[in-house]
């Protein structure tokens, strides 16, 4: 079946809508099944656990904005 062009570009309007329900989907089923789940939180980096607790793994570095072509050299 062949979509229209208004139909895909409907569908292509609402990807970022449709990946952040398939993000919070996926987080709810791996702590449903047992897992944990790792976030970021304030800068710091945070394992969640089924039973609601948490661990702090460690803070993250401040994130920076690069240019296109920008070089950055440590």
């Amino acid at each position: 079946m062949s979509l229209s062009e208004k139909a895909i570009q409907f569908q292509e309007e609402h990807i970022p809508e449709l990946a952040q329900a398939a993000i919070v989907k996926a987080y709810w089923e791996a702590l449903a099944v047992g897992s944990s789940v790792i976030e970021c939180r304030d800068g710091v980096l945070i394992e969640i656990f089924p039973d609601g607790s948490h661990r702090v793994i460690r803070k993250l570095t401040p994130s920076f904005k690069i240019s296109i072509g920008q070089r950055i050299e440590r």
